[in-house]
């Protein structure tokens, strides 16, 4: 669901699509001029039909675009970081930094999402009621009754209680307030989530199978998403309180052997890689300044034959794009920095001196470690 091209700002918030948007949009445009509307409302022209599911198409996503800026205004009024909001294949979603403050906020958060699409099933329903009122024609009064049909489904919808449907934040905030464990709820909400999943797959395989509809392989992939977030859901929650208070210097790789920039990647292969065995190697100018991370992935496009006249430096990744941590920051905190660094790693910096790396492979021990120590963090009781 990576952003794929812009298209503003609304409300002070970064609205984005994923390329899988223009996909469902044509598909929805399409169905409706091709089949639905020439089916239930015949004898209109061609274009006549196209004009009216391609204006469908754009008020539809207009309505799930209000339905997700309901999730990020709501949410940044009750002080929460809102990073943005994109459009994709399965709808749109509100990327929210951190979690909710408090069973209230995670309550008002995930409800009123589906609150503004039930307003505008509510408003579209009237609009085709006064369309028809004053004669308007069939073709017409079909726009806004498609649109209110499909805001309430996906109201209703998006009301099931499992993650990371709303429906699954207002489960988790009510088994919060509860039982005073967020975690628990999380975890709770999380497994509700792939319940669910497990019966969309299950329904959609049962149509595909019995020729009812090849939409069956629609519920087949969205089960699939909802399954894939609710474990991933779980999974992160479990990993930061397994991570909970353990420091960047407990887990980093002290003392990096570093090696100079100006070396070729010939001499760097032979003099370094080979005698010392790591992966990855800091770079270092002739003031013994950092200039990159250079890793043996980053020399795999690189030609045999040019390198015994390219510097490191040059295949390296820029120290500007390395992410760097201080020793003391809860390895918490760098998790996502070392998600969307080019090549996985972060140099851990003591006051400008690089006293450590960090892999994912350190990181990985350290949660082998802790699973074994706390193993009721790995196996917690649902409600």
């Amino acid at each position: 669901m990576n952003e794929s091209f812009r298209i503003g700002r609304i409300a002070g918030v970064a609205v984005g699509c994923n390329w899988s948007v223009l996909v469902v949009f044509w598909l929805i445009a399409w169905s409706l001029a091709a089949e639905q509307f020439p089916d239930a409302h015949p004898g209109y022209s061609r274009t006549g039909y196209w004009v009216a599911g391609v204006v469908t198409a754009v008020v539809f996503f207009a309505s799930l675009l209000a339905h997700e800026l309901g999730h990020a205004v709501v949410a940044r009024r009750l002080g929460m970081k809102v990073e943005g909001i994109t459009l994709w294949l399965f709808g749109g979603v509100a990327k929210l930094g951190g979690d909710a403050a408090t069973p209230q906020v995670e309550w008002r958060v995930g409800a009123v999402g589906p609150g503004v699409s039930l307003v505008a099933a509510g408003l579209f329903g009237a609009a085709a009621v006064g369309f028809d009122a004053v004669g308007m024609s069939e073709l017409v009064v079909a726009i806004p009754a498609w649109l209110a049909r499909i805001n309430l489904i996906l109201a209703v919808f998006n009301l099931v209680p499992a993650y990371p449907l709303d429906g699954g934040r207002v489960l988790r905030a009510l088994l919060w307030q509860r039982h005073g464990d967020r975690v628990r709820a999380t975890i709770s909400a999380a497994r509700a989530g792939r319940t669910f999943a497990y019966v969309l797959i299950g329904l959609g395989l049962a149509e595909f199978a019995l020729g009812v509809s090849a939409g069956g392989l629609w519920f087949v992939f969205l089960g699939w998403f909802l399954l894939s977030a609710a474990r991933a859901e779980e999974a992160g929650v479990t990993t930061n309180q397994l991570l909970d208070g353990v420091r960047v210097k407990d887990v980093m790789s002290a003392d990096p052997v570093t090696a100079p920039a100006s070396m070729t990647v010939a001499e760097l292969l032979d003099g370094y890689i080979l005698s010392h065995r790591f992966s990855a190697f800091p770079l270092i100018d002739d003031d013994g300044g950092l200039v990159g991370l250079l890793t043996l992935s980053r020399l795999k496009g690189l030609p045999a034959a040019e390198r015994s006249t390219t510097p490191a430096s040059r295949a390296a990744c820029p120290i500007s794009e390395v992410p760097t941590a201080d020793p003391d920051e809860p390895v918490i905190h760098l998790l996502e920095r070392i998600g969307t660094s080019p090549d996985g790693r972060a140099l851990v910096l003591d006051e400008g001196r690089l006293v450590g790396i960090v892999s994912p492979t350190d990181i990985s021990r350290v949660l082998q470690f802790e699973a074994l120590r706390r193993p009721e963090l790995t196996g917690r009781v649902t409600v």
